[in-house]
Order: C-alpha cells, then structure tokens, then sequence
C-alpha cells in the first residue's frame, strides 16, 4: 500500500469516526471511520515489514585457491547492511 496512503487511510478514518456528525441512512459513519483507520494501520505495519525485510544485504567474502594452471582465486562475497554505517571521518 505504501507509508503516505496508510497514513492518509488512518487520517480519513479519524475525521469520520471522531469528528463527523451526520446520519445516513443504512451506514454507520463511526464504524466506517474505525474500519478505515486498522486498514491504514495494517497497511503500515506491512509496509514496514517489507522495507526492514527488502534492506538487508549480506557480504561474506571467501577466498579459496583454484584448481588449474594458473595462480588465480576465486572468491564470494555476501555483504550485511545490518547495522548503521560508520560517522564520515572528521574534518582537522
């Protein structure tokens, strides 16, 4: 769904839940406002859950000699953005 339809789903539900007063025949506009609001609310909690899932890298190099005539080796590399990245060095 995406971060700013959520919280726009989350905002429409509060203004008719809480603040709209009006009858209508059939509909309950409180109800309505209250099922808008979980819906923003899931749709963020999913929403957050695939950008924590989608950041994550992983690099784990291995060196590891190649059979053959030459001397060349061949390595893997998995690389993990886990934790923040290191402070920029300091300017003198």
């Amino acid at each position: 769904m995406g971060i700013g339809a959520s919280i726009f789903l989350i905002a429409l539900g509060a203004i008719l839940a809480f603040a709209v007063e009006a009858d209508v025949s059939g509909l309950d506009i409180g109800v309505i406002g209250w099922i808008l609001m979980l819906a923003g609310f899931a749709g963020l909690v999913i929403t957050l859950s695939f950008w924590s899932r989608n950041r994550r890298t992983v690099v784990t190099r291995q060196q590891a000699p190649v059979a053959g005539a030459g001397y060349t080796s061949e390595y893997r590399e998995v690389r993990r953005d886990d934790v923040p990245p290191p402070p920029p060095p300091a300017y003198s």
